[in-house]
């Protein structure tokens, strides 16, 4: 059976964890209600004045205050290297492989950009300290037992995004506390016509997003990961968290029809091969309509399960309607 996985559990996945987290079938529970995830009124185009700021509540309602503009950004997860690429800022260092995508920065330029050691789950704090940052970004339920160590030293934002709204708001926040306030403005307003022009022509497939490692494989659910929260607006998409013990079975997505198919393939230490390739071989898998008709898309996990920011978004975007028609 599939699992929803945790908050948690899905940030460990997107990270090189070792081995396969989600085993077993779990109980169902009842699905979630959250309005969040709900494709409920057109999307607003008109981007309201970001105001530059050294103190603020960020969209998740954590206080942040600096005593001058950041100059000197870390950046733990992906979300934060796709919000200073599009405020055309450069980290000072980084433990993710999101910069070396052509539409950031390119391999070679992100090959300039240092590394954090100690992988995404534990990135040593004596590398992080030892950059001198003024600003250190990090994914909230991962890197938040980081915090300690890094007080006194410099400021810590624990980011915890979970919809396309949460990560557009820290991207309005990070241009207020950089002082990049018409790139971020501008960033916005591409991405909200990016999306407002794909949802006037939703397509009528049922779109489905899958990730993992081998059969033993995650649904990604608007609720929680950032990439399916678009897909309520662009397609049909039926698949609601559970919460952490929930699970869907093979058979209720056999009985949902997907037609397209969007595969994650998270690479655990040595192990290699597509997601796909490896679930070839199910003949419960070769009877999805998606399956049968080719219509099965491996996709960058860099950018649709890790990116999360209105850059990675756009690419989402442009990369699932082209799949969808």
């Amino acid at each position: 059976m599939l699992r929803s996985p945790s908050r948690f559990v899905r940030n460990w996945l997107t990270a090189a964890a070792v081995g396969s987290l989600l085993v077993g079938c779990g109980s169902s529970a009842e699905e979630s209600a959250n309005d969040k995830a709900r494709p409920a009124a057109k999307t607003e185009v008109t981007v309201e004045p970001i105001k530059a700021a050294t103190e603020l509540t960020d969209t998740n309602g954590v206080k942040i205050s600096l005593q001058k503009k950041p100059e000197r950004i870390v950046c733990l997860f992906a979300l934060c290297d796709d919000i200073l690429t599009e405020l055309g800022i450069v980290p000072t260092a980084t433990n993710s492989a999101v910069l070396a995508h052509p539409d950031f920065l390119g391999e070679d330029k992100a090959r300039e950009v240092d590394v954090i050691p100690g992988g995404f789950i534990a990135p040593e704090v004596e590398a992080i300290l030892s950059h001198k940052p003024d600003l250190v970004i990090g994914l909230g339920d991962t890197h938040g037992k980081l915090a300690p160590a890094l007080k006194g030293a410099t400021t810590f934002w624990a980011m915890q995004p979970e919809t396309w709204q949460d990560s557009v708001g820290y991207l309005r926040d990070t241009a207020a506390l950089t002082g990049r306030t018409a790139q971020g403005e501008k960033a916005e307003r591409a991405f909200r016509v990016k999306l407002a022009e794909a949802e006037k022509t939703p397509s009528d497939k049922t779109a489905l997003i899958i990730y993992g490692s081998d059969e033993n494989f995650g649904v990604a659910t608007p609720e929680g990961d950032v990439a399916a929260s678009l897909f309520p607006k662009i397609a049909d998409y039926p698949w609601k968290s559970r919460g952490v013990e929930g699970s869907y079975s093979l058979e209720e997505i056999l009985a949902k029809d997907v037609d397209v198919l969007f595969v994650e393939t998270l690479s655990f230490g040595d192990a290699e091969g597509e997601l796909s390739e490896k679930l070839a071989g199910n003949p419960l898998w070769g009877k999805i309509p998606a399956v049968k008709n080719g219509d099965v898309h491996e996709v960058d996990p860099e950018v649709w399960a890790k990116g999360r920011g209105t850059r990675s978004l756009g690419i989402v975007l442009d990369e699932a309607t082209a799949a969808l028609r």
